[in-house]
C-alpha cells in the first residue's frame, strides 16, 4: 500500500521478451507498478526501458508475454487517464507556446477556456509567464521540456510516465521539476520515472528496478535494493582521495566525494582514524545504506554513470 491506496497493480509486466530481428532486447522481464508509488526504471542507454514502456503503450508488439495497465491491454481510450513524456520529444516547433498547450489540453478532454486557464497558471509557476505567444522554435530545450511537462500533466492523469524527464535541466529547474513530481504524487498519482540519473531517486522513488542489456538485475524497494548490495555504507568528504586500506572497499571516489563498506570486523571510528593519520581533512563522515549510485556502478560500470 501507498499513500493510503491498495489494489490490483497499474502496471503489470509478466514474462515480457522483445526481440528485434535476431536480438533478444528484453529477456523474460516481469514486475508490478502499485497504485499510487513512485516507481524509478533504472539502467544505462540501451538497457532496455524505454523499449519496455513503447511495448506497454502499443508503439510495439512484444514477442512473448503479457503488458498490461489497469488490468487490460492499452488502449487508445486509455490516453485520457494517462501522461507520458516521452523521451523524444514532440512538441509542434512553429506554433506558440500557448496555442500548443491549449491544443492538447482539448485533445485530452479539455474545453479551450479551461486549457487556456489551466496553461496559463502552470507557465506562472515553470517561470514561462512572459513567453505565451513565443514560438516554441524560439524557446531553449529547457524552456520546451517545462512546456512539454505541461502538456504531459495538464488533464490530471492518474499515471505518469516520464522518460528522462531532467533531460535539458539545470540544477534550478531540476529542483522545480522534482517538485511538481511529488505534488502529483500526493494528488494520488501513480508515477514511473525512467532514468539512468540517480540523483533524487533515493529520494522520491518508492520502488525500483534496475534493467541491464534486458534483464532485470535488482528489483523492490530503495532500502531492499539497497540491502541487498550491500547494506550500511560510510558516505565520505574530504580533501583528496581515498587511500587503499584493507579496513574498507571503495565504491565510489570522485571530487572529494567518497563511499566505502567496511570489511568485516572494522569499526567506523576506527576507519576515521585510519584516515585522519592519513593526513587526510575529513569534513563528513556519514554511516548510512549504500547509495544507488555505487550499486548502479557496481552493475553498470563507471562509464555508464553521467
Amino acid at each position: 500500500m501507498v499513500n493510503g491506496q491498495s489494489g490490483p497493480p497499474v502496471i503489470h509486466v509478466e514474462n515480457f521478451k522483445m526481440n528485434f530481428g535476431a536480438t533478444q532486447v528484453i529477456k523474460d522481464l516481469s514486475f508490478d507498478v502499485n497504485p499510487g508509488e513512485t516507481f524509478g526504471f533504472l539502467g544505462s542507454n540501451g538497457s532496455g526501458k524505454t523499449t519496455t514502456i513503447r511495448a506497454l503503450l502499443g508503439i510495439y508488439i512484444p514477442t512473448a508475454g503479457v503488458l498490461q495497465i489497469n488490468g487490460r491491454n492499452f488502449e487508445p481510450s486509455q490516453a485520457t487517464e494517462l501522461g507520458y513524456l516521452p523521451e523524444e520529444r514532440g512538441l509542434y516547433k512553429k506554433e506558440t507556446v500557448l496555442d500548443t498547450m491549449v491544443y492538447f489540453g482539448r485533445l485530452k478532454g479539455m474545453t479551450p477556456a479551461s486549457a487556456r486557464t489551466w496553461s496559463l497558471s502552470y507557465l506562472e509557476r515553470v517561470g514561462l509567464l512572459d513567453k505565451p505567444k513565443v514560438r516554441l522554435d524560439k524557446l531553449s530545450g529547457g524552456e520546451q521540456q517545462k512546456v512539454q511537462l505541461g502538456v504531459t500533466i495538464m488533464n490530471d492523469p492518474k499515471l505518469l510516465i516520464l522518460d528522462e524527464p531532467t533531460k535539458g535541466f539545470d540544477p534550478v529547474n531540476r529542483r522545480l521539476l522534482m517538485s511538481i513530481i511529488e505534488e502529483r504524487k500526493q494528488a494520488g498519482a501513480t508515477i514511473v520515472i525512467i532514468t539512468h540519473q540517480m540523483d533524487d531517486v533515493e529520494k522520491l522513488c518508492d520502488r525500483i528496478i534496475l534493467l541491464k542489456d534486458g534483464v532485470k538485475h535488482a528489483y523492490g524497494t530503495v532500502e531492499e535494493v539497497q540491502d541487498e548490495f550491500g547494506g550500511t555504507t560510510i558516505k565520505i568528504e574530504a580533501d583528496r582521495k581515498l587511500p587503499a586500506s584493507p579496513s574498507y572497499t571503495i565504491l565510489a571516489d570522485a571530487h572529494g566525494h567518497s563511499e566505502v563498506s567496511l570489511t568485516e570486523g572494522r569499526q567506523a571510528s576506527a576507519v576515521l582514524n585510519e584516515l585522519i593519520e592519513a593526513g587526510l581533512t575529513v569534513s563528513s563522515f556519514i554511516p548510512g545504506r549504500r547509495s544507488l549510485e555505487s550499486i548502479f556502478v557496481s552493475i553498470y560500470g563507471a562509464k555508464e554513470v553521467d
